[in-house]
Protein backbone atom coordinates (compact mmCIF):
# COMPACT_ATOMS: atom_id res chain seq x y z
CA UNK A 1 0.00 0.00 0.00
CA UNK A 2 1.45 3.37 -1.01
CA UNK A 3 1.64 6.29 1.40
CA UNK A 4 -1.06 8.95 0.90
CA UNK A 5 -0.05 12.13 -0.92
CA UNK A 6 0.01 15.02 1.53
CA UNK A 7 0.88 18.67 1.73
CA UNK A 8 4.27 19.01 3.40
CA UNK A 9 4.37 21.89 5.89
CA UNK A 10 3.18 25.46 6.46
CA UNK A 11 5.69 28.15 5.50
CA UNK A 12 3.71 31.34 6.07
CA UNK A 13 1.18 33.68 4.52
CA UNK A 14 0.90 36.89 2.50
CA UNK A 15 -1.84 39.29 3.58
CA UNK A 16 -3.42 41.99 1.42
CA UNK A 17 -4.93 45.36 2.38
CA UNK A 18 -4.91 49.01 1.31
CA UNK A 19 -1.67 50.57 2.53
CA UNK A 20 -0.45 47.25 3.91
CA UNK A 21 3.26 47.90 3.32
CA UNK A 22 2.98 51.10 5.36
CA UNK A 23 2.45 48.93 8.46
CA UNK A 24 5.86 47.21 8.19
CA UNK A 25 7.29 49.19 11.12
CA UNK A 26 4.70 47.64 13.46
CA UNK A 27 6.01 44.17 12.63
CA UNK A 28 9.70 45.09 12.75
CA UNK A 29 9.73 47.39 15.78
CA UNK A 30 7.04 45.74 17.91
CA UNK A 31 6.15 42.24 16.73
CA UNK A 32 9.76 41.15 16.23
CA UNK A 33 10.08 40.31 12.53
CA UNK A 34 12.75 41.50 10.07
CA UNK A 35 12.42 42.73 6.51
CA UNK A 36 13.70 39.91 4.31
CA UNK A 37 13.01 41.26 0.82
CA UNK A 38 10.77 43.82 -0.79
CA UNK A 39 9.38 44.72 -4.19
CA UNK A 40 7.05 47.56 -5.18
CA UNK A 41 3.81 47.00 -3.29
CA UNK A 42 4.96 44.04 -1.21
CA UNK A 43 7.24 43.50 1.78
CA UNK A 44 8.37 40.06 2.93
CA UNK A 45 9.11 39.61 6.64
CA UNK A 46 11.15 36.80 8.19
CA UNK A 47 11.29 35.33 11.68
CA UNK A 48 14.27 33.82 13.46
CA UNK A 49 13.81 30.44 11.77
CA UNK A 50 15.13 29.17 8.45
CA UNK A 51 12.23 30.25 6.23
CA UNK A 52 13.10 33.09 3.79
CA UNK A 53 9.88 34.81 4.87
CA UNK A 54 6.91 33.94 7.06
CA UNK A 55 4.59 36.95 6.68
CA UNK A 56 4.04 39.13 3.65
CA UNK A 57 2.47 42.58 3.45
CA UNK A 58 0.89 43.32 0.07
CA UNK A 59 -0.84 46.52 -0.96
CA UNK A 60 -4.23 45.91 -2.55
CA UNK A 61 -7.69 47.31 -3.04
CA UNK A 62 -9.34 44.61 -0.90
CA UNK A 63 -8.71 42.96 2.46
CA UNK A 64 -7.78 39.30 2.62
CA UNK A 65 -5.26 36.57 1.97
CA UNK A 66 -3.03 36.93 -1.05
CA UNK A 67 -1.86 33.35 -0.59
CA UNK A 68 -1.15 30.76 2.08
CA UNK A 69 2.36 29.38 1.61
CA UNK A 70 3.19 25.69 2.01
CA UNK A 71 6.41 23.78 1.42
CA UNK A 72 7.38 20.40 0.00
CA UNK A 73 10.74 18.71 0.61
CA UNK A 74 11.85 18.37 -3.02
CA UNK A 75 10.73 18.51 -6.65
CA UNK A 76 9.74 14.85 -6.74
CA UNK A 77 7.30 15.43 -3.87
CA UNK A 78 6.09 18.62 -5.56
CA UNK A 79 5.41 16.90 -8.86
CA UNK A 80 3.68 14.01 -7.09
CA UNK A 81 1.44 16.45 -5.23
CA UNK A 82 0.63 18.29 -8.46
CA UNK A 83 -0.36 15.03 -10.18
CA UNK A 84 -2.52 14.12 -7.20
CA UNK A 85 -4.40 17.44 -6.94
CA UNK A 86 -5.03 17.64 -10.67
CA UNK A 87 -6.37 14.06 -10.61
CA UNK A 88 -8.73 15.22 -7.86
CA UNK A 89 -9.93 18.06 -10.10
CA UNK A 90 -8.52 20.90 -8.01
CA UNK A 91 -8.27 24.24 -9.88
CA UNK A 92 -4.53 24.70 -10.38
CA UNK A 93 -3.03 27.96 -11.60
CA UNK A 94 -0.46 26.50 -13.95
CA UNK A 95 2.00 23.63 -13.99
CA UNK A 96 4.96 23.37 -11.58
CA UNK A 97 7.71 25.81 -12.48
CA UNK A 98 9.91 28.59 -11.15
CA UNK A 99 8.28 31.61 -9.49
CA UNK A 100 9.67 34.93 -10.70
CA UNK A 101 9.12 37.06 -7.58
CA UNK A 102 11.65 38.03 -4.88
CA UNK A 103 11.21 34.72 -3.03
CA UNK A 104 11.33 32.41 -6.05
CA UNK A 105 11.38 28.65 -5.68
CA UNK A 106 9.86 25.83 -7.70
CA UNK A 107 6.22 24.90 -7.33
CA UNK A 108 2.64 25.66 -8.26
CA UNK A 109 -0.54 27.25 -6.97
CA UNK A 110 -4.16 26.14 -6.66
CA UNK A 111 -7.43 27.47 -5.29
CA UNK A 112 -9.43 25.97 -2.46
CA UNK A 113 -13.26 25.94 -2.60
CA UNK A 114 -13.41 29.39 -0.98
CA UNK A 115 -11.37 30.79 -3.90
CA UNK A 116 -8.36 31.10 -1.58
CA UNK A 117 -4.95 30.82 -3.25
CA UNK A 118 -2.51 28.24 -1.90
CA UNK A 119 1.13 28.27 -3.01
CA UNK A 120 3.45 25.25 -2.74
CA UNK A 121 7.21 25.74 -3.08
CA UNK A 122 10.52 23.93 -2.78
CA UNK A 123 14.13 24.89 -3.60
CA UNK A 124 13.97 28.18 -1.70
CA UNK A 125 17.05 30.02 -0.48
CA UNK A 126 16.83 29.29 3.24
CA UNK A 127 18.22 31.37 6.10
CA UNK A 128 20.54 30.30 8.88
CA UNK A 129 18.26 29.98 11.95
CA UNK A 130 18.92 32.43 14.77
CA UNK A 131 18.51 31.61 18.47
CA UNK A 132 16.81 34.84 19.55
CA UNK A 133 14.92 35.06 22.83
CA UNK A 134 11.30 36.22 22.70
CA UNK A 135 11.06 36.78 18.95
CA UNK A 136 8.80 34.85 16.53
CA UNK A 137 10.42 31.84 14.93
CA UNK A 138 7.82 30.79 12.38
CA UNK A 139 4.12 30.89 11.54
CA UNK A 140 2.56 28.18 13.68
CA UNK A 141 -0.89 28.08 12.11
CA UNK A 142 -3.45 29.96 10.04
CA UNK A 143 -7.15 29.97 11.01
CA UNK A 144 -9.70 30.47 8.24
CA UNK A 145 -13.36 31.45 8.44
CA UNK A 146 -15.62 29.66 5.97
CA UNK A 147 -19.35 29.40 5.23
CA UNK A 148 -18.91 25.67 4.42
CA UNK A 149 -16.72 24.24 7.17
CA UNK A 150 -17.74 20.64 6.52
CA UNK A 151 -17.16 20.85 2.78
CA UNK A 152 -13.84 22.66 3.16
CA UNK A 153 -12.66 20.15 5.78
CA UNK A 154 -13.45 17.30 3.36
CA UNK A 155 -11.57 19.09 0.55
CA UNK A 156 -8.41 19.67 2.59
CA UNK A 157 -8.45 16.04 3.66
CA UNK A 158 -9.16 14.55 0.23
CA UNK A 159 -7.10 16.85 -1.99
CA UNK A 160 -4.19 17.81 0.30
CA UNK A 161 -4.08 14.92 2.76
CA UNK A 162 -4.76 16.89 5.95
CA UNK A 163 -5.97 15.01 9.03
CA UNK A 164 -8.36 16.24 11.73
CA UNK A 165 -6.65 16.59 15.10
CA UNK A 166 -9.58 17.92 17.16
CA UNK A 167 -12.90 19.73 16.97
CA UNK A 168 -14.27 22.65 18.97
CA UNK A 169 -17.89 21.49 19.23
CA UNK A 170 -19.33 21.75 15.70
CA UNK A 171 -17.88 25.21 15.10
CA UNK A 172 -14.18 24.58 14.47
CA UNK A 173 -11.88 21.86 13.14
CA UNK A 174 -8.10 21.70 13.60
CA UNK A 175 -6.24 20.17 10.63
CA UNK A 176 -2.64 18.96 10.49
CA UNK A 177 -0.28 18.11 7.64
CA UNK A 178 2.64 17.05 9.86
CA UNK A 179 3.14 16.46 13.59
CA UNK A 180 2.01 19.98 14.56
CA UNK A 181 -1.49 19.72 16.04
CA UNK A 182 -2.77 22.11 13.39
CA UNK A 183 -1.33 24.12 10.55
CA UNK A 184 -4.78 25.10 9.31
CA UNK A 185 -7.96 25.46 11.35
CA UNK A 186 -11.41 26.16 9.97
CA UNK A 187 -14.17 28.14 11.68
CA UNK A 188 -17.84 27.98 10.69
CA UNK A 189 -18.73 31.52 9.64
CA UNK A 190 -20.93 33.63 7.37
CA UNK A 191 -18.29 34.32 4.70
CA UNK A 192 -14.68 33.44 3.80
CA UNK A 193 -12.09 35.51 5.65
CA UNK A 194 -8.98 35.16 7.74
CA UNK A 195 -9.63 34.60 11.43
CA UNK A 196 -6.05 34.96 12.66
CA UNK A 197 -2.42 34.04 12.04
CA UNK A 198 -0.34 32.59 14.90
CA UNK A 199 3.40 33.10 15.31
CA UNK A 200 5.44 30.57 17.25
CA UNK A 201 7.76 31.68 20.04
CA UNK A 202 10.68 29.41 21.04
CA UNK A 203 9.32 28.56 24.51
CA UNK A 204 6.88 29.67 27.19
CA UNK A 205 9.24 32.27 28.67
CA UNK A 206 9.72 33.78 25.21
CA UNK A 207 5.94 33.80 24.76
CA UNK A 208 5.44 35.79 27.97
CA UNK A 209 8.38 38.10 27.25
CA UNK A 210 6.95 38.84 23.80
CA UNK A 211 3.70 39.92 25.45
CA UNK A 212 5.74 42.07 27.82
CA UNK A 213 7.61 43.69 24.94
CA UNK A 214 4.33 44.57 23.26
CA UNK A 215 2.90 46.00 26.48
CA UNK A 216 6.00 48.12 27.04
CA UNK A 217 5.36 49.59 23.58
CA UNK A 218 1.71 50.33 24.36
CA UNK A 219 0.17 47.25 22.74
CA UNK A 220 -1.92 45.06 25.04
CA UNK A 221 -3.47 41.70 24.09
CA UNK A 222 -7.04 41.87 22.84
CA UNK A 223 -7.50 38.34 24.28
CA UNK A 224 -5.15 36.43 26.56
CA UNK A 225 -2.78 35.28 27.78
CA UNK A 226 -4.38 31.90 28.23
CA UNK A 227 -3.91 28.28 27.19
CA UNK A 228 -6.18 26.55 24.68
CA UNK A 229 -7.62 23.08 25.17
CA UNK A 230 -7.28 21.87 21.57
CA UNK A 231 -3.57 22.00 20.75
CA UNK A 232 -2.63 22.75 24.38
CA UNK A 233 -0.89 25.93 23.22
CA UNK A 234 -0.70 29.25 25.10
CA UNK A 235 -2.29 32.20 23.32
CA UNK A 236 -2.18 35.97 23.30
CA UNK A 237 -4.02 37.78 20.51
CA UNK A 238 -3.34 41.28 19.24
CA UNK A 239 -4.89 43.40 16.48
CA UNK A 240 -2.54 44.65 13.77
CA UNK A 241 -2.72 48.16 12.25
CA UNK A 242 -4.62 46.73 9.26
CA UNK A 243 -7.20 45.15 11.55
CA UNK A 244 -5.95 41.56 11.21
CA UNK A 245 -5.73 39.40 14.32
CA UNK A 246 -2.28 38.00 15.06
CA UNK A 247 -1.26 35.67 17.87
CA UNK A 248 1.78 34.77 19.92
CA UNK A 249 1.87 31.06 20.77
CA UNK A 250 4.29 28.31 21.75
CA UNK A 251 4.48 24.63 22.70
CA UNK A 252 1.84 23.50 20.20
CA UNK A 253 0.95 19.85 20.78
CA UNK A 254 2.92 17.35 18.71
CA UNK A 255 0.80 14.50 17.37
CA UNK A 256 1.68 10.81 17.62
CA UNK A 257 0.05 9.41 14.48
CA UNK A 258 -0.06 5.91 15.94
CA UNK A 259 -2.10 6.81 19.03
CA UNK A 260 -3.88 10.14 18.49
CA UNK A 261 -7.66 10.23 18.23
CA UNK A 262 -9.56 13.40 17.44
CA UNK A 263 -11.62 14.75 20.34
CA UNK A 264 -14.63 17.05 20.36
CA UNK A 265 -13.96 19.85 22.85
CA UNK A 266 -16.74 21.75 24.58
CA UNK A 267 -17.32 25.42 23.79
CA UNK A 268 -19.39 25.95 26.95
CA UNK A 269 -16.88 24.60 29.48
CA UNK A 270 -14.60 27.57 30.28
CA UNK A 271 -11.68 25.29 31.17
CA UNK A 272 -11.85 23.63 27.75
CA UNK A 273 -11.48 27.03 26.12
CA UNK A 274 -8.72 28.25 28.47
CA UNK A 275 -6.96 25.69 30.67
CA UNK A 276 -5.28 28.41 32.73
CA UNK A 277 -8.60 30.25 33.27
CA UNK A 278 -6.72 33.54 32.91
CA UNK A 279 -8.16 34.91 29.67
CA UNK A 280 -11.87 34.29 29.99
CA UNK A 281 -14.03 33.97 26.88
CA UNK A 282 -13.42 36.27 23.91
CA UNK A 283 -15.38 39.50 24.10
CA UNK A 284 -18.00 40.38 21.45
CA UNK A 285 -15.48 42.85 20.03
CA UNK A 286 -12.84 40.12 19.80
CA UNK A 287 -15.24 37.77 18.04
CA UNK A 288 -16.12 40.55 15.61
CA UNK A 289 -12.51 41.30 14.67
CA UNK A 290 -11.80 37.56 14.31
CA UNK A 291 -14.76 37.29 11.93
CA UNK A 292 -12.73 39.53 9.63
CA UNK A 293 -13.87 41.25 6.48
CA UNK A 294 -15.24 39.22 3.55
CA UNK A 295 -12.34 38.03 1.40
CA UNK A 296 -13.14 38.01 -2.33
CA UNK A 297 -10.28 35.58 -2.93
CA UNK A 298 -8.30 35.13 -6.09
CA UNK A 299 -9.88 36.97 -9.05
CA UNK A 300 -9.54 34.47 -11.86
CA UNK A 301 -7.75 31.38 -13.10
CA UNK A 302 -4.54 32.06 -14.97
CA UNK A 303 -4.07 30.23 -18.24
CA UNK A 304 -1.01 28.12 -19.02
Amino acid sequence: MTDPVRAGFLRGIVMRAPGMTDTAEFYTELWGLQVAKSEPGITYLRGTGAEPFIYGLKDGDTYGIEYVHFGMNDRDEMNTLYAHVTAKGAPVLGKPGLFDDAIGGYGFELLDPDNRRLRFTTDLEMNEPEDVYAYPRKVSHVVLNTPDMDGLEAWYKDVLGFRASDYSADMMVFLRCNRDHHSIALVRAQYPSVNHVAFEMPDLDSFMRGIGRMKQKGQVPSWGPGRHGPGNNPFAYFVSPSGYVIEFTSELQQIDETTHEAKVWSRTDPEAMDRWMTAGPPTPAQRTVMAGRPDPGFPELRKD
